[in-house]
């Protein structure tokens, strides 16, 4: 005789319409923020209070894609905890799809659309859902509340 849990929650199916269009939003935010101008390794910083602002970094730059950083920089020395404090992300914008994809969060590339839970990481079910969901916060906050510095880094 096999028993079944009635109160056992369903498992996480990822939405590809909500990501999708999260991604054609932070994709629309990333371009504001970068003024439509992007060029390898352009930075522009948002100041957002007096200890905290984040950094736009373009990396790459190709016909269809560019690849951008999004970070936290911190002004604070958290001795070895840079990485929980000063989060950072890798961003592909997909320009002929109008998309922007995290594809690296917190030292963790190709985030998957689905984990199983628990985890040794301890990541949830819709891992890549939520961290896209973070960049938008993050562009919105740089949209909302920082003051603009540009520089080049490019030799």
């Amino acid at each position: 005789m096999t028993s079944t849990n009635a109160s056992a929650k369903p498992a996480y199916r990822p939405n590809l319409p909500s990501l999708m269009e999260l991604c054609a939003v932070n994709y629309m935010l990333a371009l504001k923020l970068l003024a439509n101008k992007e060029e390898v390794g352009e930075v522009r910083e948002f100041f957002i209070a007096d200890k905290l602002h984040y950094a736009i970094t373009v990396k790459e730059v190709t016909k269809y894609t560019s690849l951008i950083t999004v970070e936290q920089v911190q002004q604070f020395d958290f001795s070895g905890l840079d990485n929980l404090l000063a989060p950072k992300m890798m961003i592909r914008l997909y320009h002929d799809a109008q998309a922007a994809e995290v594809i690296s969060s917190q030292a963790i590339r190709n985030i998957k659309p689905k984990y199983h839970y628990p985890n040794d990481l301890m990541l949830l079910p819709d891992e890549k859902l939520q961290v896209n969901a973070f960049l938008k916060e993050w562009l919105q906050v740089c949209l909302m509340h920082g003051r603009s510095a540009v520089s080049n880094t490019a030799q």
